[in-house]
């Protein structure tokens, strides 16, 4: 709309500036011409008489001397209504042609001619301001009219094919927008102009490839996990006949945890599982887990403590995700480090943002960055747990820190913010 609005502007203005000066011209030469054949009605009176009373007659009889607009000037005098000066007046026996006296308040045309006694006679004709503009002001709206019509048709056209290619736009955005947001379902009508087709054909196509990737990925995952199956249910077997005391009962409920896990993956995988942005405490998710670890911490002898959970921080992540990134760290400590390595987790809490950090008094990380690289281990593991803890923190607009805490050891600082 933009675009047609200054382009037929331009237009517009190229060919009415011309017009009004044309207008306006035209307007000047007609006004001039009357005041010439005004001045020419004179003409059979002069050449026959040079009276006064016959050429005050003749001056009468015409409209411009009915309103004292027309002058006769001869040798013996000036008869009827005269607007020049004397100078003026000179000019123009000595032009000895028709002529033209600007003043202030209109033009005078003025005509020589021959009279019977050879002398000259000056015919004046005045035309005052009003009478050259006659007709030009309206004539001009008329054409301003004329422009705006053309420039609002213009835009008008412009905006119906525009709303076309928009509207369809704006639909395609909403089908990626609600894709971005998990609707694997989301699809978007072909219609519109045919490049605007062709990116909605593409993006229906790349949908669907993309759910039957998902789909596919989604059994894999509940395929190999549910072969888990096997496995755990002979190490469960195998707890039941270790009797009872703490150790049997330690064991047999870390199988029964791991059975557990195994089945939310099942499960997770199956569903397609949808973001959870409702929220969860982190200070009761890692009071939760501790208690869990504290036990492994207990048999193995390593004394650990824990800050900052007795307050609420409530931050926009799923519990799931979170327990997964907690269990990740807690497991690299006990995976990493001797047994009988003291380690400590702490909930720090700001204005934005809520910091879980996890430090232990291990060797601590040789190569920080590759250890947060995906699938990279210098440990012999699958180097996925300091991975899974970033991508919980960058889900929730935060980060995550690795360095060498108070300890000696590594400190992991997840930076969540807040909801």
């Amino acid at each position: 709309m933009l675009v047609a609005l200054a382009a037929t502007s331009m237009v517009a203005l190229a060919f009415l500036i011309p017009l009004a000066i044309v207008v306006k011209n035209a307007a000047y030469d007609r006004a001039i011409s009357e005041a010439g054949k005004q001045a020419g009605a004179l003409t059979p009176a002069l050449v026959i008489t040079t009276k006064a009373p016959e050429i005050r007659q003749a001056i009468r009889s015409t409209r411009y001397g009915g309103q004292q607009r027309l002058a006769v000037h001869l040798n013996s005098g000036t008869y009827g209504t005269s607007h020049i000066t004397a100078k003026d007046l000179e000019d123009a026996r000595n032009l000895a042609k028709a002529s033209t006296v600007e003043r202030p308040d209109g033009v005078a045309y003025l005509q020589p001619l021959a009279t019977s006694t050879n002398g000259i006679a000056i015919v004046e004709a005045f035309v005052p301001h009003e009478q050259l503009t006659h007709g030009v002001l309206g004539t001009w709206w008329a054409l301003a009219g004329v422009a705006v019509g053309l420039v609002a048709g213009s835009v008008f056209v412009a905006d119906r094919l525009g709303a076309r290619a928009v509207k369809a736009t704006r639909t395609l955005a909403e089908g990626a927008r609600r894709m971005g947001q998990g609707d694997l379902s989301a699809r978007v009508p072909v219609k519109g102009p045919p490049e605007i087709k062709e990116v909605g054909k593409a993006f229906n196509a790349m949908a669907e490839r993309v759910r039957h990737l998902l789909a596919a990925e989604r059994e894999v995952v509940a395929d190999l996990s549910h072969r888990l199956r096997t496995p755990l249910t002979a190490l469960l077997l195998d707890a039941d006949t270790l009797g009872r005391g703490p150790g049997a009962d330690r064991v047999r409920e870390a199988v029964q945890g791991l059975e557990r896990e195994v089945d939310e993956i099942i499960r997770a995988a199956r569903s397609g599982l949808q973001p959870d942005n409702t929220g969860v405490d982190a200070a009761s998710v890692v009071r939760e887990r501790l208690v869990f670890w504290s036990a492994l911490a207990d048999d193995q002898e390593r004394p650990w403590t824990i800050r900052g959970a007795d307050r609420p921080a409530h931050v926009p992540l799923s519990r799931n995700d979170l327990v997964a990134a907690l269990d990740a760290l807690l497991g690299n400590v006990f995976r990493y480090t001797p047994e009988g390595t003291r380690f400590a987790v702490t909930l720090v809490h700001q204005a934005d943002l809520v910091a879980l950090v996890v430090e232990d008094a291990g060797p601590g990380i040789k190569n920080v960055e590759r250890a947060l690289e995906r699938g990279a281990s210098g440990g012999g593991s699958t180097g996925l747990g300091l991975d899974i803890a970033r991508r919980a923190a960058e889900s929730t607009g935060g980060s995550v820190h690795v360095d060498r805490g108070p300890l000696g050891g590594a400190r992991v600082q997840l930076r969540l913010r807040r909801q």
